[in-house]
Order: C-alpha cells, then structure tokens, then sequence
C-alpha cells in the first residue's frame, strides 16, 4: 500500500480509502489510485482489511447440491444482490448430508462471513445454536420455516403441493401419484399433495421415492415401479421438472399418451418445462427472486436497518401446459 501512495503522490489513507470506499474519492484522485494498482499488480489484503473493519465483505450461501439446476437461478439472484453492493459470495453444498452442512457452516463462520443464506439440509438445534450465538445475519430460503434462525424467504412448500392436487382433481383426474425424495421440501410438497387429494374426495396418493434430487434415468426408475404399485395412476406430480421430464420420457418409450392416459406434472418452472413436448404443466416458484430477496435482507441487516420484514412469503403459481 505504501508503494502505491508513493506511485500515486497520495497518502495511505487515500489508497485505503480508494480500496475499500471509492465513492469517497474525488474521481480524479481514484484515477490516479487505481492506475498505480494496475501498474503495480496490487492485490488487497481482505484479511488485513476485515480484521480492521470487523467486515470480510464475504457472504456465504449453503445448498443441497450443485448438480440439480433447480437452486442455479437462485444463487444467480443472490450473487447479483450482493455483487451489487461489492460483497463476494462463498458457496458450498451439502449433498443432502447434515454432517456436512454443519461442517460447511462451521467452517464460513471460521472464515468470518458477514452473513449466510441456507437451503436447509436439516434441523440441527447445534446448528441453529451455532448460527445464532455468531450474531451475523441469517436467511433461510425455499421454505416458510415456522422458527427461523433470523430471516426467511420462500413460499410454502405444502400449501404448493395442495394447489397442485386441486388443480389435477379440477381437471378430472382421480388416481394421483407422486414421485420424490425423503428430503424436507419434497416430503412438505407430499404432505399437501395428500391433503390436497383428500379434500377432493380423491384415494389415497400413490407415492414413490428415490434419492435425492434424482436424476432422469432414476426418475423413469421409479415411474417404472409405481405403475407396478398402482396401475391404475393417472396422474403423476414430481417433485421438480427434471424428474417430470424423466417421467415423460418413460411415458414416450412405453407408448403412452400424455396426457390422455398419464397427466405429468412438475415442480419449479425451470427451461426444460417448457422445453419438452408436450411441454410440462408445472408449478412455478420464484427461483431467482428468492436469492435476490434473501441478498437484500442480507446487506438491509449488515448496514444495521432493524425495520424488516423479516418472514417474505413470495408464493407460486399453477402453470398449466400441455402434459396435463
């Protein structure tokens, strides 16, 4: 830094200033800054500058999995929130294991993140406890949790399941299946799917499990197996499009229409929905707009705003396509 004062003819206090605040740099003086970085290959130290500001400038976001593109458009929205803001995002998925996620979560907080996001593995109270005594701001995302660490932003899972039911049932359709995994979101999805099927005067659900999140190939799986269970489904709600699109694809090599003789129905929205032929009836959850969300109550609680709403439900909607 001293170097860079020296080749600029400014003080420490101004390169650091132009570092870490450049909107308090006249933009002539930062001109001069940042061309001495450039000639000198300059490079911060974060860890220096975070233990003087009590700010990495580092957020830290907990997923599932990085193999499924269903939370993509969801980091996708965080990253551009806090990017905006000039904070770095961290991320590390959990493969659907609670050991890892606590791991993971010990170590961001070890590396003195400013705040995380959290698509939750599990319900850990050591986590919870964890989390909370690190005093930094938390959003939990995808679902209304009841009891949140902090902050939450979502929609409700099982209320998405009901509406999907009820839209199956008003179309005609009376044997309705499922197919998903044990995992927290898809089970609260099935546990509306049957709720929904039940105030309908509809028979019980049908429902299928695999692996989470599935894959095509496990999808066609497990639509394999249930029409040996129930032969007589005629409908099928998956907990996300790529397992729909598995399901259909399996549909297509045994002849059957869709969705004259099978309905298929997704989870989610995502680009191959729409994509397939016919393209799939779908439940469509705002991906992108919960990152964006979960980034904004993020930096609104870094810059000390108390004045939150702290709980944002961001809903979904029925979209009816073809399939069904």
């Amino acid at each position: 830094m001293e170097d860079v004062a020296g080749a600029a003819g400014v003080s420490l206090v101004t390169v650091s200033r132009a570092v870490n605040h450049p909107e308090k740099v006249a933009p002539e003086t930062l001109a001069l800054v940042r061309a001495a970085i450039e000639r000198l290959r300059y490079v911060p130290n974060l860890t220096a500058g975070s233990l003087a500001s009590r700010r990495s400038r580092i957020a830290a976001a907990v997923i599932p999995t990085l193999a499924s593109s269903i939370f993509s458009d969801t980091m996708d929205g965080l990253s551009q929130a806090l990017s905006s803001a000039g904070y770095q995002l961290l991320l590390g998925q959990t493969h659907f294991k609670a050991q890892e996620e606590a791991q993971l979560i010990e170590a961001f907080l070890g590396r003195r993140v400013d705040g995380m996001v959290l698509i939750r593995t599990s319900q850990s109270p050591d986590v919870r406890t964890s989390l909370r005594r690190a005093g930094i701001p938390v959003v939990e995302a995808w679902e209304l949790t009841e009891d949140p660490i902090d902050m939450v932003v979502g929609f409700s899972n099982k209320n998405a399941g009901e509406a999907a039911a009820r839209f199956l049932a008003g179309k005609g359709y009376r044997q309705l299946a499922y197919i998903g995994s044990g995992e927290g979101r898809s089970s609260a999805r099935l546990s509306g799917f049957r709720a929904g099927a039940r105030a309908m005067g509809l028979p019980a659900v049908c429902a299928q499990a695999l692996r989470a999140p599935g894959t095509l190939a496990e999808a066609a799986h497990a639509f394999r197996e249930l029409l040996q269970r129930c032969p007589s489904v005629r409908a099928v709600l998956c907990a996300n499009d790529m397992l729909a699109a598995g399901v259909l694809f399996e549909c297509q090599r045994r002849r059957l229409d869709v969705p004259g003789q099978v309905a298929v129905m997704g989870f989610a929205d995502l680009e191959i929905a729409s994509s397939t032929e016919p393209p799939l009836t779908t439940v469509q959850v705002p991906s992108y707009d919960i990152g964006r969300r979960a980034g904004e109550l993020l930096l609104a609680r870094i810059r000390g705003e108390s004045d939150l709403q702290t709980r944002v439900d961001l809903g979904y909607r029925v979209i009816e396509r073809a399939s069904a």
